[in-house]
């Protein structure tokens, strides 16, 4: 072994920053050991009365999942019958195209956003120049998503109810403006990581933001936006039965009702249909993703 392929002993640099690990770790450990319990004391601090007993949880527990089965009825249960599989059937359609619209507009409010939101492409290497309207729009269509994201779908779904009429597009619309401000920020940030020298021999050649974006932006990170909006379409068939609650469509409005009125046996029916829904979207998703790659 020669003198320049012997390992090297550990500088006093590596040596120290490693001393240092532990007493991170252990810092982190303690502030969520304390942050944990110090939820706890306040939840319990404020409890009206005392909690209910093990032994209460697991009585109510059991009598709710027999009321979900039928027990407590002498009619038969709603998921033994035809016409409430057909019924549950359209609601899952209703549901489904909810979801998919809201997909195909956030994916568009996507793309159409992706160039002013990009640092890269507006002020970075590969920018025109540094003006001042490009970073005007920059932070305009950045602060745009951050205010889309951070408003829930259940408050976007109250809002839109008091302009659109209750249904499935004012469903969708509420989750399309959500998910256009988590899409828009997530593929921001993959054209920001780009490699900036294609881009700028693009634009050294005279080319236009929304030119950059089609032929030297898009081509690269297509798969992964492609791979992005169907983890979120996951998201949001899951978010639609919430957001169903207040724009009176789908599995949610249902599920609502058969609360309201304690049927029981048909908010069963809703749930499996629900879940079911869920993995079948899931499966779905797996297998594009697989292509897109």
């Amino acid at each position: 072994m020669t003198a320049s392929s012997a390992p090297r002993p550990p500088t006093l640099q590596r040596s120290h920053e490693q001393g240092l690990v532990a007493p991170r770790r252990a810092a982190v450990v303690a502030v969520a050991f304390f942050s944990v319990t110090g939820a706890w004391w306040f939840v319990l601090s404020q409890a009206n009365g005392r909690l209910p007993t093990p032994a209460t949880v697991v009585t109510r527990s059991l009598g709710f999942l027999g009321d979900l089965l039928g027990a407590s009825t002498d009619t038969a249960p709603a998921y033994t019958t035809f016409e409430a599989w057909r019924w549950i059937g359209e609601l899952v359609g209703d549901t489904l195209v909810m979801s998919v619209l809201a997909m195909g507009v956030a994916g568009v409010g996507m793309l159409l956003t992706l160039a002013p939101a990009s640092r890269r492409i507006m002020i970075g290497d590969a920018g025109a120049d540094r003006r001042v309207f490009a970073r005007s729009a920059l932070v305009l269509v950045r602060g745009t998503h951050a205010i889309l994201r951070g408003v829930p779908e259940l408050i976007w779904a109250m809002l839109i109810v008091f302009v659109l009429r209750p249904g499935i597009l004012a469903g969708a619309l509420a989750l399309a403006l959500h998910e256009t401000g988590v899409l828009g920020r997530l593929a921001s940030d993959v054209v920001d990581d780009l490699d900036v020298h294609p881009l700028r021999s693009l634009r050294s050649a005279g080319a236009g933001s929304g030119q950059l974006l089609a032929y030297g932006a898009l081509p690269q990170v297509l798969p992964q936006l492609i791979t992005f909006l169907l983890y979120r379409w996951e998201v949001v068939i899951r978010a639609t039965v919430v957001v169903g609650f207040i724009t009176g469509a789908g599995l949610g409005h249902a599920l609502r009702l058969s609360l309201s009125f304690r049927r029981w046996t048909e908010v069963a029916l809703i749930l499996l249909a629900y879940v079911l829904l869920v993995w079948l979207v899931e499966i779905a998703a797996m297998s594009l993703r697989r292509l897109a790659r």
